[in-house]
């Protein structure tokens, strides 16, 4: 299989375009890009808890929607960009402590739509949170 990405993508360029935003303020480590996936791991700590002790949902959305506009950004056409348009989780299994890591894979990428699935699972790999993005491919720059 032939890499989806349109641009050279790494971990390390992952973490440099991070820095300075929630991703990074929530401790998200980006650890493997392959052909058509890229692969993060989040801590389960005092930032991403709720106050039940638990994995707060909406820091698994805020993990998934990073992996899939990953994805996005970096396999859209050039002179182009994404937007989030629609974002859904299944929340399945409550994490109190230690990883949580995500992965991303494109379902479809058109010429003005692409549609990412984002899957979470625990240390042990059980799912915890699925997730499917919906972003828009535009022309130009922000």
């Amino acid at each position: 299989m032939a890499a989806i990405w349109t641009r050279p993508l790494s971990t390390d360029l992952l973490r440099e375009v991070h820095v300075g935003t929630s991703p990074e303020h929530l401790g998200i480590e980006f650890l493997e890009v392959g052909d058509d996936f890229i692969r993060a791991r989040m801590p389960v700590d005092g930032r991403t808890r709720q106050p039940l002790g638990i994995l707060h949902g909406g820091v698994s959305v805020l993990l998934a929607e990073t992996l899939g506009s990953c994805g996005g950004a970096f396999s859209a056409p050039e002179g182009h960009y994404v937007v989030g348009l629609d974002i859904n989780a299944n929340h399945i299994r409550a994490v109190k402590s230690g990883w949580v890591s995500g992965i991303t894979r494109p379902v479809h990428r058109g010429r003005s739509t692409q549609v990412w699935q984002i899957e979470i699972s625990d240390e042990q790999g059980r799912l915890v949170c699925v997730s499917r993005l919906t972003l828009a491919v535009l022309a130009g720059s922000i």
